[in-house]
């Protein structure tokens, strides 16, 4: 007899990744949630201040590459483009957290989502750490290229088990 595809969620083992990528997900979702309302609360502060005084505050390197970046996009940052950031950054939170959802609950859909939504930030991050090489860049594009092929791997053991199933169907077996 041939195992259904839904015995590839019921494995323990497949179980507790999925829920620990819905757990990343979601998390991913409540780090957008915060920045935006931290960006929101300096409305009417000068961004490029706040973030010295926080690098300051921490003891942390200011002539470090992400800094940088963040006070080159601190100039361009204006109260005009920032509700526009924040509405793009719920939006952002609003996918991940309806992405962890459905990898929580193990639907097919979620895992298209995930295998599709993550795939889509691979130029970006290679681009990136072309540029930067760094620790925390390898790690985020390996973090990313594993999540992107485990739901690759799920979604086609799906569609394998199916088919088998579907055939033995027609020989009566299932």
């Amino acid at each position: 007899m041939i195992k259904p595809a839904q015995n590839l969620v019921t494995q323990p083992g497949q179980r507790h990744a999925l829920r620990a990528i819905a757990l990343f997900e979601t998390a991913k979702g409540l780090v957008a949630i915060i920045a935006s309302l931290v960006l929101l609360s300096l409305a009417n502060q000068h961004v490029r201040d706040f973030t010295y005084r926080l690098i300051s505050y921490f003891h942390l390197d200011s002539d470090a590459h992400y800094f940088k970046s963040l006070f080159d996009y601190s100039d361009l940052m204006g109260n005009e483009n920032l509700h526009t950031v924040v509405l793009l950054a719920w939006v952002y939170a609003t996918i991940r957290f309806v992405e962890g959802y459905g990898l929580w609950k193990h639907l097919v859909w979620a895992e298209w989502l995930a295998a599709i939504s993550g795939a889509i930030y691979f130029p970006v991050e290679i681009s990136h750490l072309i540029q930067h090489v760094s620790v925390m860049n390898i790690a985020v594009l390996v973090s990313n290229v594993a999540i992107v092929a485990y739901m690759v791997y799920r979604l086609w053991r799906r569609r394998s088990e199916a088919l088998r199933c579907s055939e033995a169907l027609r020989n009566q077996q299932c």
